[in-house]
């Protein structure tokens, strides 16, 4: 079964937006944990926009589930994945001024920077994903870079999906297949919802995550959390 992760970046958005602590981050993450989700996402950015430096800290203290932390490695961020150890590390290539994450690693051009994070990473018994296009160069440079896992940019699929969902999934299905040619593990993210979820979760073979935020965050304000937890866990099954 793929695994939900839910990125609560969200959340912190929120909460920034009128300070204080309302929403509380912390007690967020261990109610959806609570509410079945297996794993908690968050990305840190140098702004601390939305997750803050200091949540990740205090979130290491509760999380129970898988905690992926997000981002792009530079060396602030490398120092807060080696002290908080993680279950993964998901590697993103993000502008400073990036509204949201809008392309993947090009593998082959960064194989050496991503090589060298990487092996710090594992040494330290953290695993690795690396958010890539659906590309099958950038999952072949993948390959060479020693990551255990690629993540796939899902955002073309997603904007595709409900004009011709088959077409939308082509080029990821393809990445797919590659990927498990050369045993690299597949998660999934970016703009997935509760129409598009399940042809993903049914197409793609070996499909182990998927980390989804701003939608399941949104049907939250509808559903409410439980609920919308429990949505989206029936579309993976």
């Amino acid at each position: 079964m793929t695994k939900l992760s839910v990125n609560i970046n969200k959340i912190a958005t929120l909460r920034n937006a009128r300070g204080g602590d309302r929403p509380n981050v912390v007690q967020v993450a261990k109610d959806c944990e609570r509410f079945g989700a297996e794993g908690i996402t968050v990305h840190p950015r140098p702004d601390e926009r939305h997750i803050r430096y200091r949540d990740v800290y205090d979130l290491k203290e509760v999380v129970t589930t898988e905690f992926n932390i997000e981002g792009n490695p530079t060396p602030d961020f490398l120092k807060l994945v080696k002290e908080i150890k993680p279950a993964q590390a998901t590697l993103v290539p993000d502008a400073p001024d990036a509204i949201t994450s809008n392309a993947g690693w090009d593998t082959l051009q960064h194989k050496d920077f991503l090589t060298d994070v990487i092996q710090e990473l594992k040494e330290l018994g953290i695993r690795t994903s690396i958010f890539v296009d659906p590309d099958v160069r950038m999952i072949e440079g993948a390959s060479l870079v020693g990551t255990d896992r690629v993540e796939l940019y899902t955002e073309a699929y997603a904007k595709g999906y409900l004009a011709n969902r088959e077409d939308a999934i082509r080029p990821y299905l393809v990445a797919a297949q590659k990927a498990q040619d050369y045993g690299i593990g597949l998660n999934a993210g970016h703009d997935l919802d509760l129409d598009n979820l399940k042809y993903l979760k049914d197409t793609l073979p070996g499909l182990l995550e998927v980390s989804i935020g701003h939608a399941l965050i949104c049907d939250a304000l509808y559903y409410g959390l439980e609920n919308t937890i429990q949505l989206y866990l029936r579309q993976l099954k």
